[in-house]
């Protein structure tokens, strides 16, 4: 991450509709990592898509929009987003994660 750490938050999500077999973890990442986010996404078992991601809380914005709309392909249903004030600062990158 770029900048001061303290200016920068997170958020966890979870995004529910046709958002696999989609190409909804690639578009995810690849928005994320031109936003200069990093974290992760991942598919779950009951078909929803889960993210995780810290940045400046403008970029998060930006990942969060288009969460709510998803890849051409895809449709959104429901999103739900949590903040989380203190990011864990693990993370170097946005990556897909494989469960």
């Amino acid at each position: 991450m770029n900048g001061d750490a303290t200016t920068h938050e997170a958020f966890e999500a979870v995004v529910r509709g046709r958002v696999q077999g989609v190409g909804f973890r690639y578009s995810t990442r690849r928005v994320a990592l031109r936003q200069g986010l990093v974290g992760w996404v991942m598919n779950n078992s009951d078909g929803s898509v889960q993210v995780y991601a810290e940045g400046p809380p403008e970029a998060l914005q930006k990942l969060e929009s288009f969460l709510r709309e998803g890849p051409p392909a895809g449709v959104v249903t429901a999103c739900s987003i949590v903040s989380r004030p203190l990011p864990a600062g693990r993370f170097t990158t946005f990556s897909i994660r494989h469960g």
